[in-house]
């Protein structure tokens, strides 16, 4: 995934977990994974899975394509 997507991926996801009131850690035992994942996810220093990203968009209860779109 190239920057500007992993940016835009990456911002979505934090925008959806701080409207649902998740932190981190609540986010990341949900999705199986450790806290520092979401952390280095929401600061675009890793690529996250299609699985992650599946997982993720059902959590938040949106389409998966919705983890792609640019907010303005």
């Amino acid at each position: 995934m190239n920057l500007l997507a992993r940016k835009i991926v990456s911002d979505n996801i934090k925008a959806l977990r701080q409207q649902a009131g998740y932190k981190r850690e609540g986010l990341s035992l949900m999705i199986g994974c450790d806290n520092s994942y979401i952390s280095k996810l929401e600061k675009y220093r890793i690529n996250i899975s299609i699985d992650k990203l599946k997982e993720l968009a059902e959590v938040f209860g949106v389409e998966l394509r919705d983890l792609f779109k640019i907010n303005n």
